[in-house]
């Protein structure tokens, strides 16, 4: 395919920060990959280089952040020649892309969740996609729907299922006022808890606990958007412990 206009959208959600939504590339240099990255998301394309090699046309382009949270985000690129509008979640960037060719010309398939072994140190390096996607359409191909009925030709559709597995997790939704009281447990030397947590606060207690006979107690904390651990010990000389991070 040898393009002047693409539109390409999708919807994805993932727990994962690394792995790649889709690739393509050809034998002119052109290559166009969306991916995470430290749960980010990367656009990088090329629309081909020159016989000389003299013309870079490499074009990174990064947007978002914190896409690993399990959420739907949904992603539209619009190119018309070097001009590029990238849409997450309806947040629009516009670009151009470096060197001078307008077409994307791409001799090799389009992959989706993922991108062949090419030897190319660059394939082997990148993860593939771990996680869930709807509404595929590429420049007007429902991609997902072709792919359910197998009208994709050739394809290799690789153990997928057409449903999205939830995870197990249960999530807890904390407002200024409410908490959470759980029974501690007596006569343990070992004090342990860990939890996952997400907001937009910067400050506020996460978790408390007396330990038993008045021995003092644990405060985990975020306090000016970093989290403090503070851990009072009534009955010796240095009888707190602060750390932050």
């Amino acid at each position: 395919m040898k393009t002047l206009k693409d539109v390409i959208s999708l919807k994805f959600k993932t727990s994962e920060s690394e792995g790649v939504i889709f690739h393509g590339e050809g034998q002119q240099g052109d290559y166009i990959t969306l991916e995470l990255k430290k749960a980010k998301l990367v656009l990088n394309l090329n629309l081909g280089i020159n016989q000389l090699g003299s013309i870079f046309g490499h074009t990174s382009v990064t947007t978002g952040s914190l896409l690993d949270d399990h959420h739907w985000h949904s992603v539209i690129i619009e190119r018309h020649g070097r001009n590029i509008n990238l849409t997450l979640d309806r947040h629009m960037q516009h670009f151009r892309t470096n060197g001078e060719f307008d077409y994307l010309d791409l001799d090799y398939e389009i992959t989706f969740g993922g991108m062949p072994f090419s030897g190319k140190p660059s394939s082997n390096s990148r993860k593939n996609f771990k996680g869930c996607m709807e509404t595929i359409n590429y420049n007007g191909n429902n991609i997902t729907d072709l792919a359910k009925r197998k009208k994709l030709e050739p394809s290799n559709v690789g153990n997928l299922s057409f449903s999205c597995v939830e995870p197990h997790t249960v999530p807890v939704f904390f407002n200024a006022t409410s908490y959470l009281e759980v029974p501690g447990r007596p006569s343990q030397d070992l004090f342990s808890v860990s939890f996952l947590f997400r907001t937009w606060n910067p400050n506020g207690l996460l978790l408390f606990s007396n330990f038993a006979d008045d021995l003092g107690n644990a405060e985990i904390d975020i306090n000016e958007g970093k989290v403090s651990v503070r851990i009072n010990v009534t009955q010796v000389k240095k009888n707190r412990i602060d750390i932050s991070s």
